[in-house]
């Protein structure tokens, strides 16, 4: 395989026509390896428009998300150089990777004890000095850290939990992929004040849910 040739198709063909236009999301997609964040049996699947499965088939949130997924979401949230950001699921550390190259600093959350390790070697590997990786349940962020210009979950949740929004800073932004099968929605949420926040709904797609937020309470007769 052409590595250079299936990573400009996949920029030319898959995410740019997903309406990602930003000239600095497109040029940052060439520079981040990622068939370096891809498990080595599934290194084929690095450019095309598939999830890649991490642990158990990909399950229970243990994937990487489509690359157009991933770079309409770091489009959407317009990441800037003085920001601090939070990520909620690091999988192979690779989404982490790309918001280190547009942020100050990066704190991503795995619950999966293996793919912390993954993530945390595949970045310190890529040279990427800005992003720490921290075997912790996400669900309830860092409020320790707080707050934080960004924050990003990497995977599907069924709504988004208020401890997380508490964690923003005013004009903050959170991405989110919501909802239950087969219909979810990629979301931005915006702290507009103290108490209100601005939701954005951004496109449809379905994710694997992450490890560690609640489901809601199933109807019983």
């Amino acid at each position: 395989m052409n590595i250079e040739q299936a990573r400009f198709n996949m920029i030319e063909q898959q995410i740019r026509t997903w309406d990602v236009l930003d000239q600095s999301v497109l040029s940052l997609l060439a520079v981040v390896k990622r068939e370096d964040f891809v498990p080595a049996a599934y290194r084929a699947r690095a450019f095309m428009d598939l999830s890649v499965p991490l642990i158990d088939g990909g399950s229970r949130g243990r994937c990487m998300l489509e690359p157009k997924v991933e770079a309409r979401l770091l489009q959407e949230l317009a990441v800037h150089k003085h920001e601090k950001v939070l990520e909620i699921g690091a999988g192979s550390g690779y989404m982490a990777a790309l918001l280190a190259h547009k942020a100050q600093r990066v704190l991503t959350l795995e619950i999966d004890p293996d793919l912390a390790k993954l993530a945390s070697e595949n970045l310190k590997r890529a040279a990427v000095v800005n992003a720490d990786v921290r075997h912790a349940d996400g669900s309830n962020g860092a409020q320790a850290e707080g707050p934080f210009d960004v924050i990003i979950a990497s995977g599907s949740v069924a709504s988004v939990p208020q401890v997380l929004l508490d964690q923003l800073k005013v004009g903050g932004r959170l991405a989110a992929i919501v909802g239950m099968e087969p219909i979810m929605r990629a979301v931005v949420v915006t702290r507009i004040d103290e108490r209100a926040f601005r939701t954005v709904e951004i496109f449809d797609t379905v994710a694997p849910r992450l490890q560690g937020f609640d489901e809601p309470a199933k109807f019983k007769f």
